[in-house]
């Protein structure tokens, strides 16, 4: 049986999509730098689009990274 996921955000009553607060958007970047998609994190589809809009800022205003970086 499958555990039932619930909205972060819907559960701490936060809607606070701010894209300086990069500590908050790593929660739902992988360590190579993608998105983590909506089956994984368990946010509401509302969310996901917010959260989408939130790290793209951060990514152009350059407090995420696009990709990793690896080293060969």
């Amino acid at each position: 049986m499958e555990r039932i996921k619930f909205c972060w955000f819907c559960r701490h009553n936060d809607e606070d999509f701010d894209y300086k607060n990069d500590k908050k958007l790593r929660r739902f970047v992988t360590e190579r730098g993608k998105i983590v998609p909506r089956r994984v994190s368990g946010v509401c589809a509302r969310h996901q689009r917010k959260l989408k809009h939130a790290i793209k800022r951060a990514r152009f205003l350059a407090l995420l990274p696009y990709t990793a970086e690896v080293f060969r």
